[in-house]
């Protein structure tokens, strides 16, 4: 990938941005749409921790970070805090990895 294709695809999306406030103006969206878009970025890093976690490459893998994974859910299901979820999910990690 060359500079000059990222910069290319930074200006089209500085121009998309741009254009989205030149038509939506100052009109106010339906309730719908901005309840809808407040969950966009919680359903984009499900689906990247999902991605990062199932796939090695250009391969699907279940390893020891589904397992630590496994273990943050059910961290967060037992609303522990954030910082108890990040330690127990990778410590969980760690330990399959250093004995498997």
């Amino acid at each position: 990938m060359s500079w000059t294709f990222v910069l290319a695809l930074a200006a089209c999306a500085y121009g998309l941005k741009l254009l989205g406030a030149v038509i939506i103006g100052q009109r106010e969206m339906p309730l719908v749409v901005q309840r809808c878009l407040l969950l966009i970025p919680a359903a984009l890093l499900a689906g990247l921790i999902a991605k990062d976690t199932f796939t090695t490459g250009q391969s699907y893998a279940i390893d020891a970070r589904a397992a630590g994974l496994a273990v943050a859910v059910l961290a967060t299901w037992r609303k522990l805090p954030f910082v108890v979820v990040i330690v127990a999910g990778v410590g969980t990690t760690a330990l399959i990895r250093v004995f498997i």
